[in-house]
């Protein structure tokens, strides 16, 4: 088996290293500027995050505070994480002129087993989130868990897809949950599908606070 021919850095000196180096970077960042020079439209977006793996709504609310570091004004509606409590919500309650966020559901459907609890719950849910969503003040709105909805049907689609569709131009959504409708990947600006690699519930290590909840 022969060598690998050696890299055109191996043949240099050190001070010939760090000239190439500056040189590649500095090609590297005029490339990058001539990109983001074209790119000069500002809007609300709609994001969504999907995917079997952990951190759909870890990322969501990672946006979420970011949003509030930057001053924005919040709305969170969570449509299945409300019946226990969660280490994000009681920090966002520390921002109450900032943040609104409504726990509306009663937990997984299969907790519950009442089909029309869970279409009753569903339905106040969504209210709210479409007069946050309504409202200009709010910048960023989180519909945590929208898609687990959805899935169930427990919503109509095209009622949905439609009120994000005419959302305030400014206004940034963000949609989380397994299993997003196509139609909504369709809609979205911006889709995450978060991949499972490996899980310690598969170890038999049980959810806990500060990472699950």
């Amino acid at each position: 088996m022969t060598d690998k021919p050696p890299k055109k850095t191996d043949l240099m000196s050190e001070a010939e290293r760090d000239a190439y180096h500056a040189e590649k970077m500095k090609k590297k960042k005029e490339a990058r500027n001539k990109i983001l020079a074209t790119k000069t439209e500002e809007k609300g977006l709609l994001i969504v995050h999907t995917g079997k793996g952990k951190g759909k709504s870890t990322a969501a609310f990672g946006m979420v505070f970011r949003a509030i570091g930057h001053g924005f004004k919040v709305g969170v509606v969570q449509f299945v994480k409300g019946a226990w409590s969660t280490g994000e919500r009681d920090v966002l309650d520390k921002f109450p002129d900032q943040v609104t966020i409504k726990a509306m559901g009663e937990g997984f459907t299969w907790d519950v087993a009442d089909r029309q609890r869970d279409l009753a719950a569903a339905r106040g849910a969504w209210e709210m989130a479409k007069a946050l969503i309504a409202d200009p003040t709010y910048k960023l709105i989180l519909l945590d868990e929208l898609n687990i909805v959805l899935r169930y049907d427990y919503l109509p689609l095209d009622e949905v897809l439609e009120v994000l569709r005419s959302k305030p131009r400014d206004t940034h959504v963000i949609v989380t949950g397994r299993n997003a409708k196509d139609e909504l990947i369709e809609l979205a600006d911006l889709v995450t599908e978060m991949t499972e690699i490996k899980h310690p519930f598969r170890a038999g290590v049980k959810a806990q606070a500060g990472i699950e909840f």
